[in-house]
């Protein structure tokens, strides 16, 4: 156990130090994209990023339009306050993986054009084995209209801040996976076990102490309750 100790107080000290540098590597990094945003890996220390749209594996099942690379984009206030918590979970042992963050306009209406046709249902037993396809929008699950393309709402889940035996990074229970489409994955479900239930709750606690805002169908879930575009609705691509 000292051990273990030890080694997340190395790796919060890390973070730290990561957090100064990564500072003064954003201005670079940015100057591809619109002012107010940022790569959100440049500064969150040591943040996973698998961003689901820039690839298959997601409740779609092909890339979605506007990704056409892996990157977590965010307005320097969501990044920054992203920051913040992932500081406070590294003391606790756990990080951040974010699995989107700002999304285009074009791949709302890429999600929107998958909606109307009822006949694709190839991800149904992953994503919605419970649900009408039709349904998806009118419960809530799917918008028309996204806050993701304020660039101040992200989705995201826990790791462990130790690699496991096989060296890879840990992702913690939650219960269901992302993008499951069921009130199972609504935070107040109580079904889910006890570890699922206790990691959302630290999830979503220190995302609360950090000025974000949780959504009631998905536990992954969170927007920035100061974001700097609330009118604002973007369509650059994330590259």
């Amino acid at each position: 156990m000292r051990h273990v100790l030890a080694a997340i107080g190395s790796m919060a000290g890390s973070i730290l130090g990561f957090v100064v540098a990564a500072a003064l590597n954003v201005s670079a990094s940015a100057q591809d994209l619109p002012r107010g945003f940022v790569d959100a890996a440049d500064v969150v220390p040591g943040l996973q990023v698998d961003m689901r749209y820039a690839g298959r594996d997601n409740f779609v099942g092909v890339v979605i339009d506007g990704y056409e690379k892996p990157r977590c984009i965010l307005t320097r206030q969501a990044a920054d306050a992203l920051a913040k918590v992932q500081i406070e979970l590294a003391s606790s042992g756990a990080g951040l993986k974010v699995l989107d963050c700002y999304r285009p306009t074009r791949a709302v209406a890429h999600f929107v054009r998958w909606g109307r046709d009822l006949k694709d249902v190839r991800t149904k037993g992953h994503h919605y084995p419970d649900l009408d396809k039709a349904s998806l929008f009118r419960e809530g699950y799917i918008a028309s209209r996204s806050a993701h393309s304020r660039g101040s709402t992200v989705d995201l889940t826990l790791v462990d801040i130790l690699p496991g035996p096989d060296g890879k990074v840990p992702q913690r229970e939650m219960g269901t996976p992302f993008d499951y489409f069921s009130p199972l994955s609504w935070p107040s479900n109580q079904r889910v076990d006890d570890i699922a239930r206790r990691n959302r709750q630290i999830l979503a606690d220190a995302m609360k102490k950090n000025g974000f805002i949780p959504y009631g169908k998905e536990w992954w879930h969170f927007t920035l309750a100061n974001e700097p575009f609330p009118d604002s609705y973007f369509d650059f691509p994330v590259k």
